[in-house]
């Protein structure tokens, strides 16, 4: 056998299956809150103390690390990134 891989690739499947860009949503959703949730514990900050340095609510901070919950504003991401020292990098590809 010649070909190292046989069939579509997973993208290729998933955009057949008309899911790529909710897959792909949900996939980087699911970093960022990961990301937040590491950057917290490495500053030893609780949701109480960071929301409170959000300056935003409890629950509001939930959706953020959540990471199923897509409802996620721009301005509550840059607050979180303040928070924790980092920057939000976005781009077109």
């Amino acid at each position: 056998m010649r070909k190292k891989y046989i069939g579509e690739s997973f993208d290729d499947f998933l955009k057949k299956e008309g899911i790529f860009e909710d897959v792909t949503d949900t996939a980087v959703k699911r970093v960022l809150a990961f990301q937040i949730l590491e950057a917290m514990k490495q500053k030893h900050l609780s949701k109480v103390e960071m929301a409170q340095r959000m300056t935003t609510s409890r629950a509001a901070l939930d959706r953020l690390l959540e990471p199923d919950n897509d409802s996620v504003t721009l301005e509550t991401l840059k607050k979180a990134a303040a928070v924790l020292g980092r920057k939000i990098k976005l781009e077109l590809v």
